[in-house]
C-alpha cells in the first residue's frame, strides 16, 4: 500500500473508487443510505436511519432532522442536491412497491423490505473486509462530506451547517445561515460531482 492510502485510511475519508468499491459488497437495501451518508455527512445510526417520510421534501427540496433529534438537539435541513435528490426518488419508489407489495405502509425511508433498519455493522465491516480497507467506519462518511464540500468551494460555515458540526465557538459563527445560503452551498456540490 502506498503512503498516500495509508494516509487515507488514518484520516477517514474515502475516495470516491472506495465508496463505489464498498457499495458494490453491500446488500442492495443498505446501499441508499449509504450513499445518502456520504453525500450529507449525516450520522448513519441516530439520524438517518430513524428518517421517515414526512422528513423528506420533494417539492420544497430538502432533507429533515427535527429540533432534539440530532446530538445538539438543533434542527437541521439539507438541500437537494441533484444526487440526493435522485437517490431518495429511488428509494420512493421501492418503497412504494413494498407497500403495495405488503398492502402496509412503510414510513421508513431507509428499510429492508419494508422493516426499519436499526443498524448494519457487521454487513457494513464485512463489506470493508473485502473491498480490502478494514477498520473503515461508517463516522467516516461526516469526513468525506465536510472534504467534499471543501473542495467544492461551499463555505465552511454553510458546509458544518449542512453536516451538523457543531462546538459552540462554531455554531456562534454559522449561525447566519439561511435557506438561500444553503441552496447555493448544494448548487456547488453538484457542480463538484458533475465535473467527475
Amino acid at each position: 500500500m502506498s503512503p498516500s492510502c495509508e494516509d487515507n485510511v488514518r484520516k477517514g475519508f474515502f475516495e470516491r473508487e472506495q465508496f463505489d468499491a464498498v457499495l458494490s459488497h453491500l446488500p442492495e437495501h443498505l446501499t441508499p443510505v449509504v450513499k445518502v451518508a456520504c453525500i450529507t455527512g449525516w450520522r448513519v445510526t441516530s439520524e438517518l436511519l430513524s428518517r421517515q417520510w414526512q422528513h423528506v421534501d420533494f417539492n420544497g427540496g430538502w432533507l429533515r432532522l427535527e429540533p432534539g433529534e440530532t446530538k445538539n438537539r438543533k434542527g437541521r435541513n439539507f438541500p437537494f442536491t441533484q444526487r440526493l435528490r435522485t437517490v431518495l426518488a429511488e428509494q420512493r419508489k421501492r418503497t412504494a412497491a413494498v407497500e403495495v407489495a405488503t398492502g402496509c405502509a412503510v414510513p421508513w425511508v431507509f428499510h429492508r423490505d419494508g422493516h426499519r433498519i436499526k443498524s448494519f455493522y457487521v454487513l457494513w465491516r464485512k463489506a470493508c473486509r473485502e473491498t480490502g480497507i478494514p477498520g473503515r467506519l461508517l463516522h467516516d462518511f461526516r469526513r468525506t462530506a465536510v472534504r467534499n464540500f471543501e473542495r467544492a468551494g461551499v463555505p465552511r460555515s454553510d458546509a458544518m451547517a449542512m453536516v451538523g458540526h457543531l462546538t459552540e465557538s462554531i455554531y456562534r459563527r454559522y449561525a447566519i445561515s439561511d435557506e438561500g445560503s444553503l441552496r447555493e452551498a448544494a448548487a456547488r456540490l453538484d457542480t463538484l460531482f458533475t465535473q467527475e
